[in-house]
């Protein structure tokens, strides 16, 4: 083999509707290491593209919804087998991104990995944890049931390019939402490989998107969306995440504020996730119906 060979420089892309564009404005722009390293160039995200994204949720969100819950656990599990596949990979873009030894980045993707099995695990549960029969006065049957939001735009932690990726994007689409996701402006390498992995699964497209760029650009007209139902701002600092909470106050948006953090000023995403982000965008829909009568006596059930 000749020792003259050049590498193939991996082409980073969007991923919208199951497919990879490139940002329709043709901007790039540099991703380096912590140490300031060239890695790869990723596709500048334009309001466009973040049109194109809520259109691609929008349509893949009634099947996705309406897939029963045990499928969508299925799905997730998948990805999660692919993710296990695709290992060396995310541990090196994560060493990369973040600035960690090999061993460290590796404790990192096998978290992410568990994480999502584990929000796997819940697509068939959450419902038992928040739904439920209300005892009511009355011969009635009373029915809480959960239901997903909608489109959630989802702006991807700034400093976790991958566990807390995974993190805000699983517990979005396990509940039945389907996601336009903002990767992290500095590290958004692990978020585009995450779209292939989605890609080769059985995911359906449009159930994620995921765009890289400015994120105050890409946000901000989502905020705005009528069409976005509601906005996850874990990724936005305290004064985008003001402004672009007041944006989404215009059609009413969920908004899943950012969560508190530590001393250092990071979120510890290996914290027990708890419940919090699964419900933070499911509706509930309760229904009534009588519960009528058996046989002369007028006995209920």
């Amino acid at each position: 083999m000749s020792d003259n060979r050049l590498s193939v420089f991996k082409t980073y892309k969007l991923y919208v509707g199951g497919k990879f564009p490139r940002s329709e404005s043709g901007r790039v722009y540099e991703v380096t290491d912590s140490k300031g390293k060239w890695l790869a160039n990723a596709p500048q995200s334009s309001r466009k593209d973040a049109r194109d994204a809520v259109v691609a949720a929008r349509k893949a969100f009634g099947g996705w919804s309406g897939a029963t819950a045990y499928n969508r656990g299925q799905v997730l599990y998948r990805v999660a087998e692919m993710l296990e596949g695709r290992r060396d990979q995310f541990v090196r873009e994560v060493a990369d991104a973040e600035g960690l030894s090999k061993s460290k980045a590796a404790a990192v993707v096998d978290a992410a990995i568990d994480r999502w099995v584990w929000y796997a695990g819940w697509t068939d549960k959450i419902g038992q944890v928040v739904g439920g029969a209300n005892p009511v006065a009355g011969p009635f049957f009373n029915l809480s049931t959960p239901e997903p939001t909608g489109v959630v735009t989802v702006l991807a932690p700034q400093e976790s390019s991958f566990l807390g990726l995974v993190s805000v994007i699983a517990p979005v689409i396990a509940t039945g939402n389907t996601a336009v996701v903002v990767a992290s402006a500095d590290s958004p390498l692990p978020a585009l490989s995450l779209g292939e992995v989605l890609a080769t699964s059985d995911l359906p497209g449009g159930v994620v998107n995921i765009l890289s760029g400015r994120t105050a650009e890409i946000a901000t007209p989502l905020a705005s969306h009528q069409d976005v139902n509601a906005i996850d701002l874990t990724g936005a600092d305290a004064a985008l995440a003001k402004e672009l909470e007041i944006a989404a106050a215009d059609n009413l948006k969920r908004v899943l504020r950012p969560q508190p953090v530590d001393a250092d000023g990071a979120a510890d995403w290996t914290a027990d996730p708890g419940t919090r982000r699964l419900t933070a965008f499911l509706e509930t829909k309760t229904v009534w119906h009588p519960t009528g009568a058996l046989g002369v006596s007028g006995s209920s059930y």
